[in-house]
């Protein structure tokens, strides 16, 4: 009985999802319609994303800046690394986020006319 039983529960789970995949939605579209709907919070992330980026290198400058020695090497160690670390992931964020709305705006990849950038009525 538990085999049977078993051997229903995944027919339950199985077959809806083989069908799903049988009527894929069109990415393009999908994607065209992700930008219209979410197009502003995308341009905040990616503001966000550049101005932390670069808080956080202008913070690391400014700590040596008016320390007056100039960076040792245990400092280095201690906060460079992280902050560099911190720098870039920001920093990769923000450009990946822009490349998808370039490829998504007027004119990319995806051939999407959508109206992010222009001020809204």
């Amino acid at each position: 009985m538990k085999k049977v039983g078993f051997a229903l529960l995944s027919m339950l789970v199985v077959v809806p999802a083989m069908a799903a995949t049988a009527a894929l939605p069109d990415m393009k579209q999908t994607v065209c319609e992700l930008m219209a709907q979410f197009g502003s919070v995308f341009n905040i992330l990616r503001i966000l994303a550049f101005v932390g980026a670069g808080f956080t290198i202008a913070g690391w400058a400014w700590g040596w800046i008016s320390g007056g020695e100039g960076p040792k090497i245990e400092d280095l160690k201690k906060k460079g690394t992280g902050l560099l670390v911190g720098f870039i992931v920001l920093f990769g964020i923000g450009a990946i986020i822009s490349a998808f709305m370039s490829m998504t705006g007027e004119g990319g990849s995806f051939d999407c006319v959508v109206d992010m950038w222009k001020m809204q009525k």
